[in-house]
């Protein structure tokens, strides 16, 4: 089982597929066995970085089980023997509107895969398809620009996410599976207060998975000028949700990057000396050093997080105010360490469909 990567963003048009394919490609260079899987259901467009304009294959073909494994629809890319590409689902209504048990065969197979490194470009916005294939990841990578509505759709898709997975950590069985998955939240200790009172074990469970979730940040198309609510963004994660975010990098605005996607290609391959290629490769090293992290789990670590899948209804969050702050340009990277696991896994709740 490869280490998964999940790439994701709050708003559209951030730049997330590019950072998703030079990523990728980046990982493949440097001699990891890599498939990148576009999850951007209904919104496809990672083969198009690739020049594969007509994949002989997709991931419906995988979802409307005309092929058995999802190996079997991933494609090898001519840029890069070490890297193949599993293109997304075309715009229609049964592959944008995935039923729980597409996605929850979808997200098994994922773990079955025998490669590496999995990059996956999910989706964006706050949908429950985006939240869970972001989740099922072993390492979480958002990516946002220096616009105030792309830094506040940021802390909406991290504090949903957050929600999510520490509800996913309650619904595991337990006799409040009825009561929370009826119940909108917009704070994770709204989460931890109603199922504290019954059962203190799991809001101890909870609050360990929580101090676990830590997104890596990607800052897009940063010019000289641009300032971002990263510090602040902190401030309120930890205050507001108890997460906190890594720095991954930043990437500059360049011109070199429309000219790539123009000619089909990722831009550490058409123009690999320019500004953002350079950057991009950096961030790709850093990301790089958290794999052997998530590789290096136990057998019960890997079976928690296969099965780390959740179907709970969230609702639409609320924002507290604030004022800008330059944001830093060091990545950074954790200490290795083992990320802890719910204690329990996840169960399907009530014939719910999410």
């Amino acid at each position: 089982m490869g280490a998964l990567i999940s790439v994701a963003s709050g708003k559209g048009g951030v730049g997330k597929s590019v950072v998703s394919a030079n990523l990728a490609l980046a990982l493949a260079k440097g001699g990891k066995r890599v498939i990148l899987a576009d999850l951007d259901v209904g919104g496809a467009d990672a083969h198009i970085m690739f020049g594969e304009l007509n994949p002989s294959v997709t991931l419906t073909d995988f979802l409307n089980k005309r092929v058995s494994r999802l190996d079997e629809v991933a494609i090898p890319v001519t840029i890069h023997p070490n890297l193949r590409l599993i293109a997304g689902t075309g715009d229609t209504l049964a592959t944008a509107n995935m039923v729980y048990a597409r996605k929850k065969r979808l997200m098994k197979q994922f773990r079955d895969l025998e490669v590496d490194i999995v990059v996956i470009d999910i989706g964006a916005g706050t949908n429950y398809h985006a939240l869970d294939f972001f989740l099922m990841a072993d390492i979480h990578v958002a990516v946002a620009t220096p616009e105030p509505t792309s830094v506040l759709d940021l802390y909406r898709f991290i504090k949903l996410a957050a929600i999510r997975r520490v509800l996913a950590c309650f619904l595991a069985g337990s006799p409040l599976s009825d009561v929370l998955s009826n119940r909108d939240f917009t704070s994770v200790e709204e989460v931890m207060e109603v199922a504290g009172a019954i059962d203190a074990g799991g809001r101890n469970a909870a609050a360990a998975m929580l101090q676990s979730f830590r997104p890596g940040l990607i800052i897009n198309r940063v010019s000289d000028s641009s300032q971002v609510n990263v510090l602040y963004l902190r401030k309120i994660l930890h205050q507001y949700v108890g997460g906190d975010l890594m720095m991954l990098g930043h990437i500059p605005e360049d011109p070199a990057v429309i000219q790539a996607v123009r000619k089909f290609l990722p831009v550490i391959e058409a123009a690999p000396e320019c500004p953002a290629a350079k950057h991009l490769l950096a961030i790709s090293a850093v990301v790089g050093q958290l794999v052997p992290v998530s590789a290096d789990r136990s057998p019960k670590e890997r079976n928690q997080s296969k099965e780390k899948e959740t179907r709970i209804l969230l609702s639409n969050p609320t924002f507290p105010q604030g004022s800008h702050a330059s944001f830093p340009l060091n990545p950074e990277v954790p200490p290795a360490s083992r990320q802890p696991a719910c204690a329990s896994t996840i169960r399907r709740t009530s014939g719910r469909v999410a």
